[in-house]
């Protein structure tokens, strides 16, 4: 079974708020031998992790003319609704020749400004607009992000551009974020984050609930995916444990 577990850390200095690590359960026949630690890699704005041209980290709807619009989030929290916008290209039209990345032509994440609440989703395109199922827990202002890759010419240009929409309904109490996160039978956690921003390393622990390490088999191409944001900014990074 696929997880996703949110984390909310704050950094010993204020780089990352939410990380997210996606896994596979123990016993898939392509799992990888764990590595001691991980490689932290730039954001697509300061250097791409692949073999393209990076362009955004997703606090802007525009970069080198290619546009975000139309951003659309569901009415109420707590009700299953729909997650919807455009790409566009300098011409003004719906945006072509998306490449697929991570075995998905699109990478949405869909986040409430304090962070408390995170989804990541692959919409689907029709007609020009790309679109998802989504129910968001509580109301507030949200980060819609996209992750995305197209041919440019002889090469291909990796992109993340970010809008921002907001959700109705009552007004919850604000709960603090958690230092580690676990569904019951494997838990997720940070080490090193003190020194991430010196070393360009930290370590993610995967442990079962008697703290025993977990083997990770491939979700999306890879063994996990850890998304990072901003706490002042809310640009975007996005990380391949190995």
């Amino acid at each position: 079974m696929t997880r996703l577990l949110p984390l909310g850390t704050r950094l010993a200095r204020p780089v990352l708020a939410l990380l997210v690590v996606a896994a596979t359960a123990t016993g898939c026949s392509d799992a990888a031998s764990p590595e001691p630690d991980a490689s932290l890699i730039p954001s697509l704005g300061s250097g791409s992790h692949s073999h393209g041209t990076g362009y955004g980290d997703g606090t802007t709807t525009e970069v080198h003319d290619v546009r975000m619009t139309d951003i659309r989030l569901p009415a109420r929290a707590g009700r299953e609704g729909k997650v919807s916008f455009e790409i566009l290209d300098p011409s003004g039209k719906p945006i072509k020749g998306y490449v697929e990345a991570q075995t998905k032509l699109l990478h949405l994440y869909v986040l409430r400004s304090d962070l408390s609440a995170f989804r990541h989703l692959h919409p689907t395109l029709r007609a020009g607009t790309w679109s998802a199922p989504v129910t968001l827990p509580t109301p507030g202002d949200y980060r819609v992000i996209a992750e995305f890759t197209v041919r440019n010419g002889g090469h291909k240009d990796e992109i993340i551009l970010g809008g921002e929409g907001s959700v109705g309904g009552p007004t919850p109490a604000h709960q603090p974020a958690k230092q580690a996160a676990s569904d019951g039978a494997v838990r997720v956690a940070l080490e090193g984050t003190e020194d991430a921003l010196a070393t360009k390393r930290m370590a993610v622990r995967v442990s079962d609930r008697r703290g025993r390490p977990v083997k990770v088999g491939a979700y999306l191409g890879t063994t996990g995916h850890i998304t990072g944001f901003h706490v002042a900014t809310g640009a975007m990074t996005h990380l391949h444990p190995i």
